[in-house]
């Protein structure tokens, strides 16, 4: 009955810990891939992983594209709504007439939406938990 008890204990701590760690209050930005588009460009797969406790009916960033040298190329805006609670979403967006490679950094320069489901605007970015896991940095 002892090992029994000890055992209901650690397995309650590993849920409770796994919890944590799921609801953390973050919105992660991961840049997870780059592809090369046939004609030019790149296409940029990033993912969102929204540990909030909110969904998200809007969710707009404004991003800038820094080339190789560290020079704005170009701003961004994407559309990554919505963001269901507890979910990993998937977006796919395409940076027209410059290689991946010739892309040092993305600058979320602003969020230009954040709207949780039935609640007001709100400012995320103390909530962003921003990663690359390409050759460009993903910094805001």
């Amino acid at each position: 009955m002892k090992r029994l008890t000890s055992m209901i204990g650690a397995l309650l701590g590993v849920v409770l810990a796994t919890m944590a760690v799921a609801d953390d209050g973050k919105l992660g930005v991961e840049l997870n891939k780059f592809e090369e588009i046939d004609g030019g460009g790149c296409r940029a797969f990033f993912l969102f992983r929204n540990r909030t406790g909110k969904s998200f009916d809007g969710f707009e960033m404004s991003l800038a594209i820094l080339d190789s040298d560290g020079v704005i190329d170009r701003l961004l805006s994407i559309d990554a709504a919505p963001l269901p609670v507890a979910r990993t979403t998937l977006k796919l967006f395409e940076i027209p007439e410059l290689s991946c490679g010739a892309i040092s950094e993305i600058l979320l320069h602003d969020v230009t939406s954040c709207q949780p489901q039935n609640e007001d605007q709100m400012d995320c970015f103390p909530i962003l938990d921003l990663n690359s896991k390409t050759s460009a940095a993903l910094v805001k």
